[in-house]
């Protein structure tokens, strides 16, 4: 398996003058953000998505958007190959080096810059991680809306990079829908400023290019992000089904009644039971397939929104409706779906996939999805956001059987290419990176990569920045 995706042939002559490069960056930067010895290096080697893993030349770990410049202004000058990298939480392998690039971390930028809020945004450097910005303003009553599982852990740059989403996202959006601005650095070491504090900047709509470039077109070094200010009150249910068929009607049937809560989850029977084993959220176990479905608002609002969402389960033969009754068990249901990638890794090596489908296909592909994995012998967990048919199957396997890996990943490609069949795409939060790079034609036509490609190579015209990634790698216009 650690084969089956190939990565760009490493260049010689970057490989031939390591020691060099590494003396000049250790002249660029201090000794503490400079990581070149290969134990040390070991750490770096791969992200989430960690099948596949490559040693880098060397990691450097700078502290401001200076640093960062001085950094990709040596590189590009040398025509060596930098990968950037958050918290590494990419499950998609966006952050997996190679053997003649730098590593650029943004760890140690992780600094809140300002809270405005008259104005309703946060300024912060890319290391910060997701969850912070919403602790640093829970006391004045604001949040930043999403919340992908990582949160803990993932980081805001990394956020940019794959334009995340989370459990929320369907009420509140995804990163592009909350970021208002970012300060990045050009392959180049030209520093850029893209937006701002306003929520309409002047001029072409780069911004919109970046989020979600995978760190091909720059190093994000700082963002503007949109804060929210909390609602009145929220209120998470469960909504227990028979059949994960059932489920994803009821889903597709809310939000054609113009319903939209603030976050439709969904579980079939064995993430249910993992999930539940873990966290003890209370889960319904005696159930083919669960729903969390929360509203917020007023009490008022709350009761109207669920009385019209229960009468629409209740086509669907729910079996079970249950609503919580305290913050601690919110917070337990919400901690079992957060904790389902996690949980899932105790009991087996799985892959998670990310492909998004129309709500009218979620029953018609998650019964796809299920003849797919029984078609090569292996087990499945569903979880995912179902209110915008963002799903994650989690594919269990022994990832010390190559066959079972191979199973794995070839199972994993045919959802996708289903996902996509079924009027959908290839990703919905976690990015190309080299997992999903050569079904990229199953999405796109030639014309339709070509001209993608020129977009990226009007930012980086070496195919110098995260270069064995997204795009597959014949007919990539030459550099």
């Amino acid at each position: 398996m650690s084969d089956a995706i190939p990565f760009l042939k490493p260049r010689a002559d970057v490989l031939a003058r390591r020691a060099q490069i590494v003396a000049d960056l250790t002249d660029i930067l201090p000794p503490e953000c400079l990581v070149h010895e290969a134990r040390e290096l070991v750490p770096f080697e791969t992200d989430a998505f960690v099948s596949y893993r490559r040693l880098p030349l060397a990691v450097a770990l700078p502290r401001s958007t200076a640093e960062v410049s001085a950094v990709m202004r040596y590189c590009h000058r040398y025509g060596i190959p930098v990968v950037p990298r958050g918290a590494g939480t990419s499950l998609s392998g966006g952050a997996i080096p190679q053997e003649d690039a730098v590593v650029l971390g943004l760890s140690k930028m992780n600094r809140i810059l300002e809270v405005d809020l008259p104005n309703r945004v946060a300024v912060v450097q890319a290391g910060v991680t997701n969850l912070n910005i919403s602790e640093s303003v829970s006391a004045d009553g604001f949040f930043y809306a999403p919340d992908p599982s990582s949160q803990l852990a993932c980081t805001i740059g990394g956020n940019v990079g794959m334009n995340s989403g989370g459990a929320h996202c369907l009420k509140y959006g995804v990163t592009t829908n909350n970021l208002l601005g970012v300060r990045m650095v050009l392959v180049d070491g030209t520093v850029i400023e893209l937006g701002g504090k306003a929520l309409d900047a002047a001029g072409y709509d780069l911004l919109g290019l970046v989020c979600g470039h995978e760190g091909q077109l720059g190093i994000v070094t700082e963002a503007t992000v949109r804060l929210i200010a909390k609602p009145e009150g929220a209120r998470p249910v469960l909504f227990g089904f028979e059949a994960s068929e059932e489920a994803g009607a009821c889903v597709a049937d809310v939000i054609a009644a113009g319903i939209i809560p603030v976050a439709i989850e969904f579980m079939d029977k064995p993430a249910i039971e993992i999930c539940e084993a873990f966290a003890h959220a209370g889960y319904p176990l005696d159930v083919g397939a669960l729903l969390i479905v929360e509203v917020e608002g007023s009490e008022a609002e709350m009761d109207a929104s669920l009385k019209d969402i229960v009468e629409i389960a209740r086509r669907h033969g729910v079996k079970t409706v249950r609503e919580c009754q305290s913050a601690t068990e919110a917070a337990l249901i919400w901690k079992g779906r957060k904790s389902a990638f996690g949980a899932t890794g105790r009991i087996a090596d799985y892959i998670c996939m990310d492909g998004t489908v129309p709500l009218s296909q979620l029953s018609h592909v998650l019964k796809r999805t299920a003849e797919i994995i029984d078609h090569y012998g292996l087990r499945v967990a569903n979880v995912f956001h179902a209110g915008d048919g963002n799903m994650h199957p989690l594919i269990l396997f022994n990832a010390n059987d190559p066959e079972d890996a191979a199973r794995a990943e070839a199972a994993g490609n045919d959802i996708l290419k289903l996902c996509v069949d079924a009027g959908g795409c290839l990703t919905g939060e976690h990015g190309v990176g080299i997992e999903k790079r050569d079904l990229m034609r199953h999405q796109y036509s030639e014309t339709d990569l070509a001209q993608q490609m020129a977009a990226r190579a009007a930012f980086d015209p070496g195919w110098l920045l995260n270069p064995s990634k997204v795009f597959p790698l014949e007919g990539r216009p030459a550099a």
